[in-house]
């Protein structure tokens, strides 16, 4: 490569290297439900507790019962340093959106659940004493993201109702049977009758008709 070439492609090399330097070495978590945890140190016993008011991200929950995507979610969460990291303690309030199993009615409630997880200064050095599920410091942040979408599934319902005592829909015709406790479509008819129930459905001519069928009969003849 010419010394003409090299001097254009220098340039290039030095702000790509310092991108790649700023993304791999500067670049830390952000969003509401990220804590900066600098000014609790880790010295064991430091404590310090939280309070927020933050918009719930997409997904949280189930397709039949979730919180809906930028809802208020009320939080307050304490920090605690013990020697192997940060042990987070709190609870939750927010408002789940879902449909009734059984009715197929909205359902608009509010849930309210607590939640403790540990994130751990450093990855385990041996792998076999590490857990997939263990939560790692980024820094001198924790992402209570994914403690909280855990915990909110476990406190949604996995069928919700809107009552206890929710008496569904009617098998037969989909009414909601809430709304006519005395719904009844009679008897249950055994299929092996049925034919004979159609039968007996069909009106019965009269004698006048008969004795009209009867003299046209023999008119043809």
């Amino acid at each position: 490569m010419s010394a003409r070439g090299l001097r254009f492609i220098w340039p290039v090399f030095q702000v790509g290297l310092c991108r790649a330097l700023w993304d791999g070495w500067f670049n830390v978590l952000s969003g509401p439900l990220v804590i900066d945890t600098h000014e609790l140190g880790r010295q064991p016993g430091s404590e310090r507790t939280y309070t927020r008011s933050v918009q719930a991200p997409a997904e949280m929950g189930y397709d039949v019962n979730a919180v809906p995507e930028g809802s208020t979610i009320e939080l307050e969460f304490r920090l605690e340093v013990i020697m192997e990291g940060i042990l987070v303690t709190g609870s939750f309030s927010a408002r789940a959106v879902g449909e009734c199993v059984r009715c197929l009615d909205p359902i608009d409630k509010r849930i309210v659940a607590g939640f403790q997880e540990m994130y751990l200064f450093e990855t385990p050095s041996n792998p076999e004493e590490g857990d997939e599920e263990d939560h790692v410091l980024e820094g001198e942040s924790i992402d209570l993201e994914p403690v909280l979408r855990d915990a909110v599934v476990l406190a949604l319902p996995h069928n919700p109702l809107c009552g206890p005592d929710c008496p569904g829909l009617c098998p037969e015709c989909g009414a909601r049977i809430a709304d006519d406790p005395d719904h009844t479509h009679g008897e249950a008819i055994d299929p092996r009758w049925a034919s004979l129930s159609q039968l007996a459905e069909q009106p019965v001519p009269s004698a006048d008709q008969s004795k009209s069928d009867t003299s046209s009969d023999d008119s043809k003849e």
